[in-house]
């Protein structure tokens, strides 16, 4: 599927996995793909999101916020660390050497994977390009399918926000299927 994604959209999946890392999360969630986008400069999701007064930093204050106030742990895969730990496994010192051979960054783990609200997004990303005739999937797509999933923690942070996602819905599809005369 990701080989259908555009340059930005593989960027704002990857960001999404790297706002999860950062902050400490052992998955993705709709608040990452949302953070992701918010991130992704330049984009078509990152406009719409911007002229909504939806920006990075504030979308991550109240994702850090939403998380902390629902009991949501940023344990950095603390228990899969101390795992293997217990069987002589030193996942620091393994970093270490991986970011000595390859560069700060190279070696991340746990690999956080996707819950399955981010997962419904992703799929109604497929979803919405299609229905417009789209054959590439970009950011207005993953937005519009994180809009279309309807559940998720993304959702709750774009409310959270004061945005609407009808009018965002709106936004899109404006700005990627404009009425012709």
């Amino acid at each position: 599927m990701f080989e259908f994604f555009t340059e930005r959209a593989k960027r704002a999946v990857v960001a999404s996995q790297d706002e999860a890392i950062a902050l400490g999360h052992d998955f993705i969630g709709t608040e990452h793909i949302l953070l992701g986008l918010a991130g992704t400069e330049d984009s078509t999701a990152w406009e719409v999101l911007t002229a909504q007064g939806i920006e990075l930093n504030r979308t991550r204050e109240e994702t850090v916020r939403l998380l902390e106030a629902a009991g949501v742990p940023s344990s950095g895969g603390q228990p899969a660390k101390d795992a293997l730990a217990s069987i002589g496994i030193d996942v620091e010192e393994i970093k270490r050497q991986a970011d000595s051979s390859f560069g700060p960054g190279a070696f991340q783990y746990p690999r956080p994977a996707y819950t399955p609200h981010a997962k419904q997004a992703l799929e109604f990303t497929l979803r919405e390009a299609k229905a417009l005739g789209h054959e590439r999937f970009g950011t207005e797509h993953i937005l519009l399918g994180l809009l279309a999933a309807g559940e998720g923690r993304g959702l709750a942070v774009l409310a959270a926000l004061g945005a609407d996602p009808a009018d965002l819905r709106a936004a899109v599809l404006a700005k990627v299927a404009p009425e012709t005369p």
